[in-house]
């Protein structure tokens, strides 16, 4: 199968979808590079597009919006998200700070969630979001009820297709799924290679007739990267226990030819419950080398022997 094959099979909901995390890059470059990698994923067939005011402050939505405009919106699935921001075109750390996120506000308010999804639609050019995800609410599951409430409206009226949540971890998406009050779901970085705590909640889910996105299926990098200095793991420097466990992985993967990134991307187009595997790259060789990683499947023998290695036997987790 090519990779616009798979990204429209089935043609209703994309299989492979376009992350645009990465995408919120300030200056020329970052606009030129975003723009190019957007067109590089429409051209080869990819039909789901996931962002968030958080990325860049709403400079990743503005960016797809307008590499977006011209082409027929009944043909792509639109993702966003509410609840959490930062100053606009500000990166994840702030300017003079060494503190991670340290301009990020959370806010779920309903007044919140309204002039979040009014900024959301026009920066995105559009009357109508296909997705909309409760962002980061690791913790802050108490704080929901006005976030739902008018996402439930905005529901009924048509300007929102499906209430999800996205998220890195997998306590608070359980809760909501006992509760019943979501249709999706965005879990990263925890049906991975190195992580597969998510995959008894994804099973469930797609039971359910949850949408399940699976996101940072390269878990920061370090499942692309290998054990190199610039390497992390949830965006962190490896640990001693990472660090073991990549270069097991990285030899396993070695001895039978195949790069580590392939196999971390079939490990996730592997799982039948997940609904769209979400792909994150930086640039267009980012993008071209992770469609093509989806486009060929690994043989049987490999995942035989994948099982038998005792590399697949992890359910680590993550605590925000």
């Amino acid at each position: 199968m090519t990779p616009s094959a798979i990204a429209k099979t089935p043609l209703s909901w994309p299989r492979v979808g376009l992350g645009c995390a990465a995408l919120s890059a300030r200056g020329a470059d970052g606009e030129n590079t975003a723009r190019a990698v957007i067109a590089r994923a429409w051209e080869q067939g990819v039909r789901l597009f996931d962002v968030a005011p958080l990325y860049g402050g709403g400079l990743a939505e503005e960016r797809l919006g307008a590499a977006l405009q011209g082409l027929p919106r009944a043909d792509y699935f639109l993702c966003t998200k509410t609840g959490v921001t930062r100053p606009y075109g500000q990166d994840a750390t702030p300017p003079g700070s060494n503190q991670r996120r340290g301009a990020d506000v959370w806010d779920y308010s309903a007044t919140a969630t309204v002039a979040s999804v009014a900024r959301s639609l026009e920066r995105l050019c559009t009357d109508r979001l296909d997705i909309v995800h409760l962002h980061d609410v690791d913790g802050l599951e108490d704080r929901l009820e006005g976030a739902l409430a008018s996402l439930g409206a905005m529901r009924t009226k048509g300007l929102v297709g499906y209430i999800g949540v996205g998220t890195n971890a997998t306590r608070p998406v359980e809760l909501l799924l006992r509760q019943g009050v979501i249709d999706a779901m965005l879990v990263a970085g925890r049906y991975t290679l190195l992580d597969t705590s998510a995959a008894q909640l994804f099973a469930q889910a797609a039971s359910a007739g949850l949408r399940v996105i699976a996101g940072g299926i390269l878990n920061s990098g370090v499942l692309a990267l290998g054990v190199v200095p610039q390497a992390t793991y949830d965006y962190l420097p490896l640990a001693p226990d990472k660090t073991r466990r990549v270069h097991a992985l990285q030899a396993f993967c070695a001895q039978r030819g195949v790069s580590l990134a392939h196999a971390a991307v079939q490990f996730a187009m592997c799982n039948s419950a997940i609904s769209t595997v979400l792909l994150g790259p930086r640039n267009v060789a980012e993008l071209d080398q992770l469609l093509d990683a989806c486009a060929q499947p690994l043989p049987t023998a490999f995942w035989d022997e994948w099982s038998d290695s005792g590399l697949a036997s992890t359910t680590t987790g993550f605590e925000p």
